[in-house]
């Protein structure tokens, strides 16, 4: 997408072009098809509407909301994860979508997107991780082998709590732990050492010690494949479970499955490390509760009414250190929460 937005001057831009034809094999097919731009570079213009000027794809990935959880969760600062890594990063792609909005980015050296919260959450396309972010790494480690336990349920939680479209990568379901390490298989030799060179080059900016495996190498290949047993064992069936629970919660709860940030709102609490968003729909108003510091944090719950537990993540049923929470919560209440944990609550309402 980049080479086209920069190459590109026609009077009808490609992409516009590609939309409208996916328009009309949709109306041709009976069947809506999706047109989704696999961009980082922040343009809201590729999913505005056409009568606002708009290229008008349905959505587009949003690198910003893997970058600010990756950091959180990894503290990792290399590369492009120097722009990020804290809460208020997070707070904004929850609540706004791209979190460089025309801000200077330290990684580009230069201001970097545009504001973009006047759409549509169902226009972003969310990830803890995905082929690029994964393969892109020098050895190719997933998110289950990069953090621990606690922090792997945060992610899932934070992506798919969120008001966004989430998209999960192959295997993150279950915490597959192989590794997705780039492979090719090309007959050039050229090619090959060109591929090899280039990959030695696009590392250095993270700074990663080693040498990368190579990736004309078939054993580079097989490493990266799937091991489906996982999902019947230990703590992968434990995470298993986990995703199908928050699954359910989405699809169920009105407040979850509407995308809707006129009925969202995001605080920090005055901890910094401590994230809480309020959802609602009709009588259902729903309140999620996010740490991402290492040590227990004390907060104080300020949200009026009375409170009962959907979920957290520390229960002793997804392998955590167990709950210390009341399954029951009132305005005004100090709450112990646990390191890189995640409470979903849900208001009572008056019978």
């Amino acid at each position: 997408l980049l080479g086209f937005k920069t190459c590109d001057f026609s009077a009808c831009h490609i992409l516009k072009e590609i939309a409208l034809k996916t328009e009309e094999f949709s109306q041709r097919e009976q069947r809506k098809h999706y047109l989704i731009a696999e961009s980082d570079l922040n343009d809201p213009w590729l999913i505005r509407p056409r009568d606002q000027g708009g290229f008008g794809l349905d959505a587009q990935w949003n690198d910003d909301f893997h970058h600010c959880l990756h950091a959180l969760l990894t503290e990792e600062k290399e590369g492009y994860y120097i722009d990020y890594g804290k809460t208020e990063d997070l707070v904004r792609a929850i609540s706004e979508g791209f979190v460089f909005a025309g801000r200077y980015s330290t990684y580009r050296r230069r201001r970097h997107g545009a504001f973009a919260g006047d759409l549509p959450a169902e226009k972003f396309v969310v990830s803890a991780q995905n082929h690029d972010q994964v393969g892109n790494r020098m050895m190719g480690e997933r998110l289950s082998v990069l953090v621990d336990f606690e922090r792997l349920k945060l992610a899932g939680g934070t992506l798919l709590l969120a008001p966004a479209i989430p998209l999960l990568f192959m295997g993150e379901e279950y915490a597959e732990d192989n590794p997705f390490l780039y492979f090719i298989s090309h007959e050039d030799e050229q090619l090959v050492e060109a591929v090899r060179q280039g990959r030695r080059e696009e590392f250095k900016a993270f700074r990663w010690k080693g040498e990368p495996p190579d990736p004309q190498d078939e054993t580079t290949f097989l490493r990266s494949k799937l091991d489906w047993a996982k999902r019947e064992k230990g703590r992968h069936a434990v995470m298993l479970n986990f995703y199908r629970t928050l699954f359910r919660l989405r699809q169920a709860r009105p407040a979850l499955s509407r995308l809707d940030r006129n009925t969202l709102k995001v605080d920090i609490f005055p901890e910094r490390s401590v994230v809480g968003w309020k959802r609602w729909c009709d009588e259902e108003e729903l309140y999620c509760i996010m740490c991402f510091h290492s040590r227990r944090t004390e907060v104080t719950f300020s949200e009026d009414g009375v409170w009962q537990k959907l979920l957290d993540s520390t229960e002793t049923r997804w392998e955590g250190p167990g709950s210390e929470l009341p399954e029951k919560i009132i305005s005004g209440a100090k709450l112990l929460i646990r390191p890189f944990s995640l409470i979903l609550l849900v208001k009572e309402t008056k019978t």
